[in-house]
């Protein structure tokens, strides 16, 4: 389980060391950064498959998603004013938990005029290690620009040293088991996230069309395999805890999924009241949302790591204490961060789990976590250049 959150210099969070629990909700105003702590975390995923600088790329470039204010933040009552950097600009992303810890530093390359890519981020400085906390002792893997070096079995740093190309991450490019078993351990894990963000539930929704369906465990991040989704759900054993979701949303109805001619899978909803099922098509918005978070959330393949984006988006509020309940389920199997300004969805979620509730707010332009001070952040040591 991740214990520790920590992200510099990316957009409104200049300096932010995050607690981690089993379940996290994190909340606050608009504009306070719940947002960007929620890319923050699909960024790190992203360098586990080496696309970091594509995603990067695809917000504007690494200079668009710098910090934008003074290097050291702006003291209360102080004019915002221009300052001469005494740092390389780098932005840095890294979390630790009980058993690992991984960080990232990314900055701009020196510019030569051989190339059009002089704004494509670089690795500068990477490194995985063991326990909660980065010290020199504890290092697994280190990589400073193109070198990486593993630990030996004996204690001391391994006879070789690897080089890999600056834009690519030791992660996804480094691959050596026999080098660093953990390293591959730690990718792994992080290619495990899962990341859901507001369903599509308009007219054209790929979940509102019938398809051929196969056995799937893991949603698909559109929805579109919605209906196989919820059949093997069914299938492994979890109808139970599907019906009963179901009924709590809506007394009286029940799911049920159609096979057609060709192996077509759709969705039936049956409503107390009505004399037939409703397709996926005739569903409304809401319903259909639900059913998406259904399927997701009782996924019988588990991630290590399970990241909400306003799960309570087009959902009336007498539909969020089974959405809590969906999400307390999964917490019993997954480690949950959910990223929610629905109050009723939070106070849902406090009243039948444990949640490490995170407020965020937003100081002279920065992101800060609400009553943190210095003593108050968990350890965190980011790897020098």
């Amino acid at each position: 389980m991740l214990t520790t959150l920590a992200v510099e210099n990316y957009r409104s969070l200049r300096d932010l060391v995050l607690p981690l629990s089993g379940l996290t909700v994190v909340t606050g105003p608009n504009g306070s950064g719940k947002s960007s702590l929620y890319r923050a975390l699909r960024l790190l995923a992203d360098a586990s498959r080496n696309g970091a600088v594509a995603a990067l790329a695809g917000e504007g470039g690494l200079p668009s998603t710098l910090w934008a204010g003074p290097e050291n933040g702006v003291r209360p009552g102080t004019r915002v004013q221009g300052t001469v950097r005494t740092k390389a600009v780098g932005l840095r992303l890294g979390f630790a938990g009980d058993e690992f810890g991984y960080a990232l530093d990314l900055g701009l390359p020196v510019p030569v005029k051989e190339t059009m890519f002089n704004l494509d981020p670089e690795f500068k400085r990477e490194a995985v290690w063991s326990g909660p906390v980065l010290k020199p002792a504890a290092l697994l893997a280190d990589r400073a620009g193109p070198s990486v070096r593993t630990r030996a079995e004996s204690g001391g740093w391994g006879p070789d040293t690897y080089r890999i190309r600056l834009p690519d991450s030791m992660l996804s490019e480094f691959a050596d088991p026999r080098a660093c078993p953990e390293l591959l351990v730690v990718r792994e894990r992080i290619r495990s996230w899962r990341f859901y963000d507001q369903f599509r539930t308009d007219a054209s929704a790929p979940a509102r069309r019938s398809r051929i369906g196969t056995r799937t465990v893991v949603l698909s991040h559109d929805g579109a395999d919605l209906a196989a989704a919820l059949r093997t759900i069914i299938e492994i054993g979890r109808a139970a805890d599907l019906a009963a979701v179901v009924d709590q949303a809506f007394p009286g109805s029940r799911v049920e999924v159609l096979a057609q001619e060709g192996g077509v899978l759709s969705v039936q909803f049956r409503q107390q009241g009505l004399l037939r099922p409703l397709s996926a098509a005739e569903l409304s918005d809401g319903t259909l949302r639900f059913l998406l978070w259904v399927a997701a959330l009782l996924s019988p393949r588990p991630p290590e790591l399970l990241v909400l984006n306003e799960p309570e988006t087009s959902l009336h509020p007498d539909l969020l204490p089974a959405l809590a309940s969906l999400i307390a389920t999964a917490a019993k199997e997954t480690q949950l961060v959910v990223v929610s300004h629905a109050q009723p969805l939070i106070r849902a979620l406090s009243e039948i789990a444990d949640v490490g509730a995170l407020e965020l707010e937003k100081e002279n332009g920065e992101t800060k976590l609400v009553g943190q001070g210095r003593l108050d952040r968990p350890s965190w040591h980011w790897p020098k250049r």
